[in-house]
């Protein structure tokens, strides 16, 4: 298939454009390579993809209304994977309008896109974050998401509800996938994994939020791919059995709408998570214990039964396996 990839010089988009290149798919990948992290990483990023001659790069801002709508028109894309946006829980406390340009003007010009050009299925990222201080572990597709306790939350839970309006009244598959903490290889710079991977390997302290009492339900990039892949194989139909969502019934009218939790179901101890880096680096963390940050939660993870259900997802690699695949990773790019 022709498969347009949006973020793709991001991490799980350039995993995913690999996936799918490997498959023998088309990949039009397109990002703005902007500066919310060092763009050396993201140009080092489509290095990777950039020997395949069924890749091609398309340097673009989501947000640009006019010039999506004619890449859109151009290229005529059988299935759309969007993981552009602005990412991050703390930087939209920091930077909100980045957030309403990106992830809610961006994501309708997708969807514009999708629906004026007969695109097929749309998959596209939301995030755990929509759940915000949700209690009740694993946390479930039909748990209610109406208290974001950060912006970046509420733009998310946006998307999910701005896909089924599309769904509904236009009749375009779309699949939300709610991202719980992904790691590995590439991954971003501004979270945990690389982070933590980073200062210890230099022999920096390393902030540790809650004074540790944090749980994650880290998920390796390549289950995620794998499952990621599988979604955009299996579009939702009309006639599928109708969603259940929010804690409430299922919807009465039926629709070709899904949203995934895509994570681990296993909350893990992010001392458990530290200590897997040191054993993977022979070196030990220099801890400093930080109160809550705001935004943050304390605890995610993810009730997985529906999307294995749906595409047979199982996350398959331990966090030991995961990180010590991080940790090699980022000894050879950081000798570069």
């Amino acid at each position: 298939m022709k498969i347009l990839v949006t973020g793709v010089a991001g991490f799980i988009g350039m995993h995913t454009a690999a996936g799918l290149l490997a498959r023998g798919d088309e990949v039009v990948g397109l990002d703005n390579l902007n500066e919310y992290y060092d763009p050396q990483l993201k140009r080092d990023r489509l290095a990777q993809l950039e020997p395949h001659g069924r890749f091609r790069f398309v340097r673009q801002d989501i947000s640009d209304q006019a010039s999506l709508a004619a890449l859109f028109a151009a290229e005529g894309f059988e299935r759309v994977v969007h993981l552009a946006g602005q990412a991050g829980v703390r930087h939209s406390i920091l930077n909100p309008h980045a957030y309403a340009q990106s992830n809610l003007v961006g994501f309708l010009n997708v969807l514009e896109g999708c629906r004026r050009n007969d695109v097929g299925h749309l998959v596209y990222a939301s995030s755990s974050s929509v759940y915000g201080n949700g209690t009740r572990m694993p946390l479930s597709e039909s748990d209610p998401v109406d208290r974001p306790v950060s912006l970046y939350a509420a733009t998310k839970k946006a998307n999910e509800l701005m896909a089924h309006s599309y769904s509904h009244l236009y009749g375009l598959a779309t699949t939300g996938l709610r991202f719980f903490t992904v790691y590995g290889p590439w991954g971003r710079p501004d979270m945990a994994p690389y982070l933590f991977t980073d200062a210890i390997a230099r022999g920096l302290p390393i902030d540790v939020f809650n004074d540790g009492k944090l749980r994650r339900g880290f998920t390796y990039i390549d289950d995620v791919v794998r499952a990621l892949v599988a979604c955009v194989d299996r579009a939702p139909q009309v006639d599928d059995e109708p969603e259940p969502s929010g804690g409430a019934a299922p919807d009465a009218t039926r629709v070709p709408y899904r949203i995934f939790n895509i994570g681990s179901s296993e909350a893990v101890e992010l001392e458990r998570f530290i200590a897997a880096i040191e054993s993977a680096l022979g070196q030990t963390a220099r801890k400093k214990l930080l109160p809550m940050q705001p935004g943050d939660v304390i605890e995610t993870s993810a009730a997985t039964a529906r999307l294995q259900a749906w595409v047979g997802f199982r996350p398959q690699t331990s966090i030991e396996d995961g990180v010590a695949s991080l940790v090699g990773w980022y000894r050879q790019y950081s000798a570069r």
